[in-house]
């Protein structure tokens, strides 16, 4: 039922207060984690600015949301945060108080001129939430998970949750970082902002009884989103979880096994190169091309009268794999103006043994006659565009 007349939109949501605005916009960039505004508002209906958000804070391969308070009327103080509401152990500043240690928290020298305060105090909490998760693990009744904690939780930067469920029988998730390479450095020019990593995700089921034999834990290799464009690690094949095996024995193998296929896949932007410049000769210096992980180009190529562009798209895997390519018009567009494009094709003659000149010679010949059926394509179905 559509709302009635009478309904009132939602009030736009006001801008954050400046010192509060400042604090957070240098978080977003200075920050070396993916941190994330949920979103804003403000802790007064009729306020002139917003004074509070709930940030996304990374964690074990998730994210913990939790409310920063600031108040608009008094922004030289220090915000209130409140934390999950599975979190209700995670009391950092009660430990501080308990403990003496209350002057090392960066809330006792906050400074609201200072635009590093709610950076600092994010990374503060964070730290002590990793510490507070180790220690929830750490009590929880399962031989197994005892011995693997005793024997993994010195690798730097490991992360551990428990993780309860309603119905199901409680989980703990492991975070292992995987190889000690500076991934940046293996891509020259690369644009990444933030470090790129690699996870092993390491699921085991709490079990207070004792097997004889445990079931193999859920693993999963996960990477930071940007890490794709020059490493894929959905196509890589894990090493089997022997009977009796345990995550200090399992994750050098594991981390040998991908250090590999990590220089392999670095000596693979040369080739990718390679293929990209051995275009020009047959079909001219591409229009544009990727320059860092060459894994796009585009050639302008005619055929008497038609002119068309064409898209190569070269997969990781390249040479094992051949690039994609797709036609479009330069002279057709369909009734949204949109100029045709064919449809991906990989089916054209091809070996990864051949050299690169090869390879495109090949694509040559098979577009010379390709591009007729095209061209046929944009005339029959679409009118000519004027």
């Amino acid at each position: 039922m559509a709302p009635s007349a009478d309904a009132a939109a939602p009030a736009p949501t006001p801008p954050l207060a400046p010192l509060i605005a400042a604090q957070l916009k240098f978080l977003l960039t200075n920050s070396s984690l993916p941190i994330k505004v949920v979103q804003i508002w403000s802790g007064c209906s009729k306020g002139r600015y917003a004074d509070r958000f709930t940030l996304g804070i990374p964690f074990c391969l998730d994210y913990v949301y939790w409310d920063f308070l600031y108040n608009a009327m008094h922004p030289k103080v220090a915000p209130d945060v409140i934390f999950g509401q599975r979190d209700e152990g995670f009391q950092p500043l009660v430990d501080y108080d308990e403990s003496g240690n209350g002057g090392k928290s960066c809330l006792a020298h906050w400074d609201y001129r200072d635009p590093r305060g709610l950076l600092c105090l994010v990374e503060e909490l964070r730290l002590l939430y990793i510490e507070y998760q180790k220690k929830l693990v750490e009590k929880v009744d399962d031989a197994r998970l005892k011995f693997e904690i005793s024997t993994v939780l010195a690798k730097e930067g490991i992360e551990v949750s428990l993780v309860s469920s309603t119905g199901r029988s409680d989980e703990v998730k492991f975070a292992v970082p995987l190889l000690d390479l500076d991934l940046k450095m293996m891509v020259p020019g690369c644009p990444w902002k933030l470090p790129q990593k690699i996870h092993l995700q390491a699921i085991f089921p709490v079990s207070s009884s004792y097997l004889s034999v445990p079931s193999a834990p859920g693993l999963k290799l996960t990477s930071t989103p940007d890490l794709k464009s020059f490493f894929s690690v959905d196509g890589v094949k894990l090493p089997a979880w022997v009977d009796g095996m345990c995550m200090a024995e399992y994750v050098p193998t594991l981390e040998e096994d991908l250090k590999l296929q990590v220089v392999d896949a670095s000596a693979s932007i040369g080739c990718r190169r390679r293929f990209i410049e051995a275009l020009a000769p047959a079909f001219g210096r591409p229009l544009e091309a990727d320059p860092i992980f060459c894994r796009k180009a585009t050639v302008l190529s005619i055929s008497g009268i038609f002119t068309f562009l064409v898209h190569f798209v070269i997969p990781l895997q390249f040479p094992q794999q051949q690039p994609i390519l797709t036609l479009q018009s330069c002279q057709h567009c369909n009734s949204q103006g949109i100029p045709i494009t064919s449809s991906p094709n990989n089916s054209y003659p091809w070996s990864p043994r051949w050299e690169v000149t090869e390879m495109v010679d090949r694509i040559y010949d098979y577009l010379a006659d390709e591009c007729q059926n095209f061209k046929k394509l944009c005339s029959d179905g679409f009118p000519q565009a004027k």
